[in-house]
């Protein structure tokens, strides 16, 4: 029994020995990777305070500017991590955690693909800023102001009071025209006028008549260009330009032409024609209806 004991505590004293040796003999390389860890948190911190400064140069939006700097500042420590592991002499331990990263990474891509494409484009949209909360836009078949910006959707308020979220990844694919950047904004208002009016009369009133609007920007010049002969008119597109870019101001400007088109017209006797459409009741062509009829009671055959 004593020589069990004996021999059970010679064991496990020249395994502390061992493990007091290792311990020793790895002691500068551990002092060199607590070292390694604390330069890299302090690198981390400076890292964090000057990204926040470029970042809030170069974007408003303080809740993805948040998260660039948290994600920096992680990889940063992650990175002094690794090779503190690296000088314990934990290069496997290293490929290993690389490896599993790795295969989590494209494991959370394929499942989450969608997530983080509008997580990506809403980054790159913070970052570019085509639009700006509050500007009036139109993107994806919706029109209005924006009202909020974050990672994953850009909500737009339509003019009928309306909040639509879109997904970022849609807006970053698809054009967007943003009426607010833009400093004017041009009507283009369609008129069509009868056969039988002067047409250099029709365009020498709608010109004046429109150039006396308050609503419109007098700097610029109104013009009118003639395009087609239709159905039961000649058409012509009347060009101004609004006060602004506006919405309210747009409509202001495009409804107040309507108004004063319409009245100068009456005044001068310029006719807009309503739609004429031609009723031909015979097999060939050419007959009248009231041919047809006494054709009809007379009981003589139709052509």
């Amino acid at each position: 029994m004593n020589f069990d004991v004996e021999n059970l505590w010679g064991l496990v004293t020249g395994t502390l020995e061992e493990w007091v040796k290792s311990f020793v003999a790895s002691l500068p390389n551990l002092v060199m990777a607590i070292l390694v860890i604390v330069l890299f948190v302090l690198l981390a911190k400076l890292v964090r305070s000057t990204v926040a400064k470029v970042l809030r140069r170069v974007s408003a939006n303080e809740a993805v500017n948040n998260l660039l700097v948290t994600l920096i500042n992680v990889a940063v420590i992650v990175t002094g991590i690794f090779i503190a592991l690296g000088v314990l002499g934990q290069k496997d331990t290293v490929a290993t955690l690389l490896a599993g990263v790795g295969i989590i990474g494209l494991a959370l891509g394929f499942a989450f693909q969608d997530i983080a494409a509008n997580f990506i484009s809403g980054i790159l949209i913070a970052v570019r800023q085509p639009f700006r909360i509050g500007d009036t836009i139109e993107s994806v078949d919706y029109f209005g102001k924006v009202s909020d910006i974050n990672l994953r959707t850009t909500t737009i308020t339509t003019f009928q009071g309306l909040d639509v979220l879109i997904p970022n990844k849609n807006i970053f694919e698809n054009p967007v025209v943003n009426y607010t950047r833009t400093k004017d904004r041009r009507v283009d208002l369609a008129v069509g006028v009868s056969y039988g009016d002067d047409l250099e009369k029709v365009k020498k009133l709608t010109v004046e008549t429109l150039s006396e609007l308050d609503s419109i920007d007098q700097s610029k010049d109104v013009t009118l260009f003639y395009n087609e002969f239709g159905g039961s008119s000649i058409n012509f597109t009347v060009r101004f330009w609004a006060r602004s870019p506006n919405q309210p101001d747009f409509l202001q400007a495009q409804s107040d032409a309507i108004i004063a088109i319409q009245k100068s017209y009456d005044q001068n006797d310029i006719v807009i024609p309503f739609p004429i459409r031609t009723l031909d009741f015979g097999i060939k062509g050419g007959e009248k209806l009231s041919e047809m009829t006494i054709n009809h009671q007379n009981g003589q055959p139709t052509n």
